[in-house]
């Protein structure tokens, strides 16, 4: 998701993310059964310059339960 201010929110909970899907199969993910999942990784950037936010260990940060998800994306969006 990209708001206005030109900064990019990734939220992603698909096999072989940072999430509680991470060891599925990837075909199964490919599959019309969702995945559900309470747990996503998420990665957040500028549009303007393409720096990726640094997380302390990584670009990505992973295990967000759906509070933290909310709240990332509220914070983005007032960047």
């Amino acid at each position: 998701m990209t708001f206005a201010n030109g900064w990019t929110i990734s939220v992603q909970w698909c096999a072989n993310t940072y999430s509680d899907n991470r060891n599925k199969d990837p075909f199964t993910a490919l599959s019309p059964i969702p995945m559900d999942s309470t747990t996503a990784e998420i990665a957040i950037w500028n549009d303007v310059d393409h720096e990726m936010m640094d997380f302390g260990d990584d670009n990505v940060k992973g295990y967000c339960d759906a509070n933290e998800v909310a709240s990332w994306i509220e914070r983005v969006s007032k960047f």
